[in-house]
């Protein structure tokens, strides 16, 4: 080809492709891609529905209300109103709220009338713990959280002491702590409840927490639909900041802590850790590989401690009252307490505070007050995205082990009750619709395969049945989703899916010709 054939070439090409992009040009590109992954970006929730698994299961309640919120879109998965669902963002009832534990911890000024402002908080000797925990030393703060048997409540039970020493000993001049308050389980709000009407217990726990591991920073990560849960924490940090408590100096000490507010925009996957850390930093917020975990290379790149918001409500207790008296509460390896968020199918829906220990019966038939129609076909606790308990389990007592050993899970403590009537391959279906609908696309089974099985039991209750060809996919995918998949989402459907075969293996039979 000569010079002038080459020349016609790059005239043709660039005149059908746009030119190099600027750097203006991919930066605003990048961020499109950043900003298409959220569902709630622009939304305003006012007029919105929900339709997650403790509104899919109560449906019946309310059908017209139920009918409105599945003609929305995007789909909300959870308002934090289970105990009144099927649930639209404009129910102002209160749940009803109890402790059946020998102390109250997480909910103690919950019940005995919030403490939603400074005054009241300090009214109640808060604080003090903070200013306590710094004329102690960071190992002596460690020691206290370590030998306590705290473990993480957001899901995976993890020992939170040896999260925070893990920080503590990594060398770094710049660490944060960050505090998950993505609480996105359908079934759960005991967070949502903890930041509207006692943020100053968070915001002390992160400063102690910052004290113990040596970090001046902290976030704190909160789903966009808790919006009042975001002005109780914007008044609270301005409260905390003005005296003294948060920013530099604290409480008049060498030691400095302050913490940022950062609101999601829609998202079940942010609250998984890598994921939010990704949110925080701007950037497409998908699952990271682990290797290194957040405790070493965290947000930022640097050492980060991640507790949701339960785990870090119990650190003022343990620092006050020492870590003896917390083990002394629960059982095996599960101490202290745990906060039940049970959904309306019960007859006393509400958040909870019990010991670990208690027998899911006691939770169902004494807490609960049985089902308000016929009796429970089973019950999941911790999210759609865990084991189904069925009724001839229900004396296995509340814990971490003791609900793994059976296929479940502890996870945020919602508790959602599942009548006679409800159908499972109607409950498959919704559940990997919203796991479809929410998989951050990193992995292959989680990202195709939930949809994969999404559509074949959508075709089962459309025409009754589906093919033994089908029926060895979905054994295919939920054994990829167990084995590969980066995060709880596909592992946690992976758990749903097989507890299903495990216990109700004959409705599930019957779906395949």
């Amino acid at each position: 080809m000569n010079a002038q054939g080459i020349n016609d070439v790059a005239s043709s090409f660039y005149s059908n492709h746009p030119a190099k992009p600027t750097g203006e040009e991919r930066q605003q590109t990048r961020q499109t891609v950043v900003d298409s992954f959220y569902h709630l970006r622009d939304e305003d929730l006012r007029d919105l529905g929900c339709q997650g698994t403790a509104c899919f299961v109560g449906r019946h309640l309310n059908p017209g209300r139920w009918k409105r919120s599945t003609e929305q879109h995007p789909p909300i998965y959870c308002l934090g109103k289970c105990y009144a669902a099927p649930a639209v963002f404009s129910d102002d009832e209160r749940p009803r709220i109890e402790v059946h534990a020998p102390e109250a911890i997480v909910l103690a000024n919950l019940v005995r009338g919030d403490a939603r402002h400074l005054s009241e908080y300090v009214a109640r000797g808060r604080y003090t713990v903070l200013g306590s925990a710094l004329f102690r030393t960071p190992d002596q703060i460690l020691t206290e959280i370590d030998r306590s048997g705290l473990r993480g409540r957001g899901g995976a039970g993890f020992p939170t002491g040896k999260k925070w020493r893990a920080v503590a000993q990594e060398n770094s001049s710049e660490k944060f702590i960050i505090a998950n308050a993505d609480e996105g389980d359908p079934g759960s709000y005991v967070d949502r409840f903890l930041l509207e009407n006692d943020p100053h217990r968070i915001l002390e726990a992160m400063a102690i927490a910052g004290y113990a591991i040596g970090a001046q920073r902290g976030y704190i990560y909160l789903r966009k639909e808790y919006p009042r849960a975001y002005t109780a924490l914007l008044e609270a940090l301005a409260e905390a900041r003005t005296e003294g408590f948060l920013g530099n100096e604290t409480l008049h000490r060498s030691f400095s802590f302050d913490v940022d507010l950062v609101v999601g925009q829609g998202s079940y996957v942010c609250g998984e850790e890598t994921a939010l850390l990704n949110s925080i930093e701007g950037r497409r917020p998908e699952v990271r590989p682990r290797p290194p975990y957040p405790t070493e290379s965290g947000l930022f790149g640097k050492p980060t401690l991640v507790n949701n918001v339960e785990t870090l409500a119990n650190v003022p207790w343990i620092v006050q009252h020492g870590n003896e008296a917390y083990r002394k509460l629960g059982f095996s390896n599960s101490r202290g307490t745990k906060v039940l968020s049970l959904n309306s199918l019960f007859m006393r829906p509400g958040l909870y505070e019990v010991p670990f220990g208690m027998s899911i019966r006691q939770i169902v038939e004494v807490l609960g007050g049985g089902l308000r129609t016929g009796k429970p076909r089973g019950v999941i606790i911790g999210g759609p995205l865990a084991g189904v308990i069925p009724p001839s389990h229900f004396d296995t007592p509340l814990g971490f082990e003791e609900l793994a050993n059976i296929g479940a899970s502890v996870g945020h403590g919602g508790v959602i009750a599942l009548e006679e009537s409800t159908s499972l391959p109607e409950l498959i279906h919704h559940v990997f619709a919203f796991a479809a609908f929410e998989s951050c696309g990193k992995c292959t089974p989680c990202r195709l395969g939930s949809r994969r099985i999404e559509r074949i039991f959508h075709a089962i209750l459309q025409a009754g049945h589906a093919s033994i060809r089908e029926k060895a996919d979905c054994e295919a995918i939920i054994s990829c989703l167990a084995e590969t998949s980066l995060c709880g989402l596909g592992t946690g459907l992976a758990e749903f899916a097989r507890s299903i075969l495990r216990h109700y293996r004959e409705d599930i039979e019957r779906c395949f010709a």
